[in-house]
């Protein structure tokens, strides 16, 4: 059953198209092709497995792949050049398509090479992990990281058209399949208490990959990420609940080292320092911590940061994007499904919450 969500950005609106068995289903990418030349980006991992299948939908006039690594610690500026080099290679124009096969790394690192080939080229996410299906490849945000900070180069460069086929599940380690869950939960904590229940009563059967609670999680996360990127693209904004346990997350994924950590990992036990830290400020309940705890528990997946040193971990925050004038911005929850973006708090009261959680 394919299921169409829509992403509504005016002219550059796109479709997300959500189904099983869909890189089977011939002349579902044709409207977005038109016979022009395409490149498709993937990886070692992905490229062996859904390459061969993808390839018989494209209907280009030239058809070339690019295989990346694998891994977080690939995504940085060398890595694009080497997806530009083989645009420049190949003599594509700025009527060609870019590609993006594989999960969140792929897609900002295709994403972000289209958004600068010939100062802007159309592309196609076709997400192969539950990350990058519910969160990473609809929105519209590419880009790569810097030794000093997490996707600190990048662009808003919209998708013309994402397809999740979600049989690509089925081959995703356990480990992945529960990084991608920590980015479903977020979407409950900052916008729909009833879906947070919902996970909380599903959590068992998302594990087990039930076809019908994946097809669900994946609807309901695009549905609200669509709705939140329609009315503000940029971030400028309410977008930017979105990012809930991120700041924190991004901090962990540097300071343990890229990759050591899946994005995921990250934003559960980032997420789960918000909450604290909500509780600390006195907005949120601290059951409603502990629940937050509980689920991703079930979830396999961590509630709290590696070993790090309090100075360097708050060092490591202030380079997130929400910063403003030197100020650290955090999204922090009044209740599961509603969140806000603020700084207002002490400093002093985040370098002691750090504090406490790293001296111990």
């Amino acid at each position: 059953m394919l299921t169409t969500l829509s992403v509504d950005l005016g002219a550059r609106s796109y479709p997300i198209l959500i189904g099983s068995g869909l890189l089977s289903q011939r002349g579902i990418l044709d409207p977005y092709l038109r016979h022009r030349d395409v490149l498709v980006v993937s990886n070692e991992i992905v490229a062996p497995i859904y390459l061969g299948p993808l390839k018989t939908l494209l209907t280009g006039s030239r058809i070339a792949s690019v295989i990346l690594p694998d891994g977080e610690q690939h995504k940085t500026m060398a890595t694009v050049s080497h997806v530009l080099d083989a645009l420049v290679e190949a003599r594509y124009g700025r009527d060609c398509v870019v590609v993006a096969l594989g999960g969140g790394v792929v897609g900002d690192i295709a994403g972000f090479a289209a958004s600068i080939y010939q100062r802007g080229v159309d592309f196609i996410q076709v997400p192969t992990t539950l990350l990058a299906q519910v969160d990473s490849a609809v929105g519209g945000k590419t880009g790569v990281n810097h030794p000093g900070g997490k996707n600190l180069l990048g662009a808003f460069h919209q998708p013309i058209c994402v397809l999740a086929d979600t049989d690509t599940l089925r081959t995703l380690p356990d480990r992945e399949l529960s990084a991608g869950l920590a980015e479903v939960v977020k979407y409950g904590l900052i916008a729909d208490e009833e879906f947070f229940a919902w996970l909380e009563a599903h959590s068992e059967d998302l594990l087990r990959r039930d076809t019908a609670a994946l097809g669900h999680v994946i609807r309901r996360a695009c549905e609200l990420k669509a709705d939140v990127v329609g009315e503000d693209e940029h971030e400028r904004g309410r977008r930017a609940l979105l990012n809930l346990g991120h700041t924190f997350g991004h901090a962990i994924e540097l300071k343990a080292g890229y990759g050591e950590w899946l994005h995921g990992e990250a934003v559960a036990a980032g997420t789960c320092m918000a909450a604290e830290f909500s509780a600390r400020l006195g907005t949120l309940d601290p059951a409603a911590v502990e629940r937050t705890r509980q689920l991703f528990r079930r979830l396999h997946l961590p509630v709290s940061p590696p070993p790090a040193e309090p100075g360097e971990f708050l060092a490591a925050m202030g380079m997130d994007k929400k910063v403003l004038a030197g100020r650290i911005r955090l999204v922090l929850l009044d209740r599961i499904g509603s969140a806000r973006i603020t700084g207002d708090y002490a400093p002093h009261e985040l370098a002691d919450y750090l504090r406490e959680q790293f001296v111990r």
